[in-house]
């Protein structure tokens, strides 16, 4: 709760962008999504300001772009360039801002489908892209993601890869921020920097300066926390 009081407090000085945890807390405030017994949202929705806190992240964005540098929770699929990205991030920004916020997310939990096609309409286009930019670790050379695998790239199914190593991505025209994937930690390389460093597993929480690539970090312990990382 602090913590979103904070960045809200910042206002144009902080950008962020939304995850799977966010729209877990969003979905649990609505009505949208049964709550885990073991998620630490008590103190978010029993606070005065929540409904504050709810409508500021409720816009904020799926993907942001700064000069040579995107920044986005999980991933992009393979095809996607970061103009299509942005696009196809402001269709979801729509439905969470707009009044009917509340059903979008009673119908966007999900696993399928589990690739892109521009074809897709309705809430299957978007919860394929909301499922890539928020869950995403792997998928296969031609896009098709594998949402539940949350291990590291040596231990990864036959068929699968890092999302970012895919031959011909498309958003390789910019570094790509990102966070989600714990068990793969710092990784400076392959035209992504991931910062998923286990924080919450008791590792480490990393930032970078992009200005000189200095990455500063600094030791965490262990919360007990449900585990929404999928």
């Amino acid at each position: 709760m602090e913590i979103l009081r904070y960045l809200r407090g910042l206002g144009g000085s902080c950008v962020s962008v939304l995850g799977n945890h966010d729209f877990y807390l969003l979905g649990v405030a609505c009505g949208a999504v049964s709550r885990s017994d073991d998620d630490t949202l008590k103190d978010v929705l029993g606070a005065e300001d929540c409904d504050e806190l709810i409508g500021w992240l409720r816009h904020r964005p799926m993907i942001h772009t700064d000069g040579a540098f995107a920044l986005v929770h999980a991933g992009l699929l393979p095809e996607w360039s970061l103009a299509k990205a942005r696009s196809l991030g402001e269709e979801v920004e729509r439905e969470l801002r707009g009044p009917e916020w509340q059903l979008f997310l009673t119908r966007l939990w999900g696993g399928k489908p589990t690739r892109w096609d521009d074809s897709l309409q309705g809430i299957e286009r978007l919860r394929v892209i909301v499922n890539a930019m928020c869950r995403m670790r792997m998928c296969s050379a031609d896009g098709e993601m594998l949402l539940k695998y949350k291990g590291g790239i040596d231990d990864a199914p036959d068929g699968v890869v890092p999302w970012f190593r895919v031959p011909g991505r498309s958003s390789r025209s910019h570094t790509v921020l990102c966070g989600h994937w714990s068990a793969l930690g710092f990784h400076d390389g392959d035209g992504i920097i991931a910062l998923d460093t286990g924080c919450v597993w008791g590792r480490s929480l990393t930032a970078i300066r992009l200005e000189d690539r200095q990455v500063f970090s600094v030791p965490c312990e262990a919360a007990a926390v449900a585990d929404f990382s999928e």
